[in-house]
């Protein structure tokens, strides 16, 4: 039984991995912002420990951290950071707050996380670190400039951190998306996500679960050997 952190554990992918997580027997904490109801929902089905904790904020996640070690009865030694948010429009007007609120969420966020697990899996001599990036982080998405732009930054921190941690036995890897049928596309029309799907050659829209069985893998000993990885879960739509 390991000791797992999910962050934006309340709904989407990371409540699939949330599921996945606890019904492979670890132990399991996920963080989630606001939505209280699907909080508790999540944490009820599964047994998994749910924590508020603002994770664009450096201080909540130290703060959301202590809270996770006493639930975990111990630090974690696989990190999922999953917490996203996404931001339409125009880069022209996109105001400063706007921008910074995407970078803080999906990218500085899963520094602040790495930066605070890592001493304990340096002196265990092993752990896990996922990252939750994107196809847009590979190929961009028009209108969309800054979550791209955080998601190609977890590109770059992935890498960096693999070949860091390395020497420690710990492997950083990222799992990037395609279109995941998750309320974040909820926004889509059924046009428009049919259009996705007909870009996509596998043909369709993908499912959370499918993403968490990748993370599963990443997180697994079968998967001790691949480190500094981006592996698109997203029917082929990125090649």
């Amino acid at each position: 039984m390991r000791k797992v952190l999910i962050t934006g554990g309340s709904r989407g992918i990371g409540a699939a991995i949330v599921r996945a997580f606890s019904e492979a027997g670890d132990r399991v904490v996920f963080f989630y912002h606001q939505n209280h109801t699907a909080a508790a929902t999540i944490a009820a089905k599964t047994g998994a420990t749910a924590i508020p904790c603002d994770v664009s904020d450096p201080d909540a996640v130290r703060e959301g951290l202590a809270a996770a070690r006493a639930a975990l009865g111990g630090e974690p030694e696989v990190l999922v950071s999953n917490a996203g948010i996404s931001h339409t429009g125009l880069s022209r007007d996109m105001t400063d707050a706007e921008w910074r609120s995407v970078l803080d969420t999906n990218l500085s966020a899963a520094f602040y996380l790495a930066r605070e697990v890592q001493g304990a899996m340096i002196r265990a001599s092993e752990g896990r670190m996922l990252f939750i990036g994107s196809m847009w982080g590979k190929v961009g998405a028009s209108c969309e400039v800054a979550y791209s732009a955080a998601k190609a930054g977890l590109r770059g921190l992935t890498m960096a951190l693999a070949k860091e941690l390395g020497p420690s036995h710990i492997t950083v890897n990222c799992v990037e998306p395609g279109v995941i049928a998750t309320d974040m596309n909820a926004h889509l029309d059924s046009k428009a996500l049919e259009a996705l799907a007909e870009e996509t050659p596998l043909g369709r829209i993908g499912a959370p679960a499918e993403v968490a069985a990748a993370v599963l893998f990443l997180a697994s000993p079968a998967a001790a050997f691949i480190t500094g990885q981006c592996l698109g879960v997203d029917g082929g739509f990125a090649i």
